[in-house]
């Protein structure tokens, strides 16, 4: 019989992999792309988040023969039309190997953008879409959402993307000034992993029943 409390993240993102593994604390293996060097990667060309994940989940389920948890989130601001939106970890262009200089070009490119912006027009969300698949079909999909503002200069040494220049009014901090215990408390990933986490375990008990 498979096992399937072995499940694999779809992402090359540490930050992203550390917080699903951490929030969905069943007792799964967690595997990551490190894992499985071979695969080829999804092409995330999805015009929303809910297809990037769908795209992504179905696509190395079929490619690791697991059950697969891919999410697509990102940062949608009003007044720059949704963007960066599905772009956002691609938003500045960078192609550099280390992750915090990709984001550090991100967010300052949006601090550019929002320059003569007056504050309370910099409202923005964060948007996580997670989708969970086995090779043959989608089994799981939920949503999270934190609504905040785009400050004018960066604050903050934790999390991660977006979290220093994201403000969130309840805590008067960014969520880069958040601990860990804080963020996911809040965050969209949050939410919608609290979404997935009895779902997934009530699959889990029906592959393998006490």
């Amino acid at each position: 019989m498979k096992d399937f409390r072995k499940i694999f993240v779809a992402t090359t993102n540490p930050g992203k992999f550390k917080e699903l593994s951490e929030m969905l604390d069943e007792e799964i293996a967690w595997v990551s792309l490190k894992d499985f060097p071979e695969t080829q990667p999804v092409i995330e060309d999805g015009r929303t988040f809910e297809e990037n994940a769908r795209k992504k989940a179905v696509g190395y389920a079929k490619q690791t023969g697991l059950w697969t948890i891919a999410d697509d989130s990102g940062l949608v601001i009003d007044d720059l039309n949704g963007q960066p939106g599905v772009q956002s970890a691609r938003f500045a262009g960078s192609k550099d190997s280390d992750r915090k200089i990709v984001d550090r070009k991100n967010y300052e490119k949006v601090l550019s953008l929002l320059k003569n912006i007056q504050p309370e027009k910099r409202t923005a969300r964060f948007i996580c879409h997670l989708c969970l698949a086995s090779p043959e079909k989608i089994l799981i999909e939920t949503e999270g959402t934190l609504e905040g503002l785009i400050i004018d200069r960066p604050i903050g040494e934790n999390g991660f993307g977006y979290d220093p220049i994201f403000f969130v009014p309840r805590f008067n901090k960014t969520v880069a000034q958040l601990s860990s215990e804080e963020k996911n408390s809040i965050s969209h990933r949050g939410q919608a992993v609290r979404k997935l986490k009895p779902l997934l375990q009530k699959l889990l008990n029906e592959q393998n029943p006490v």
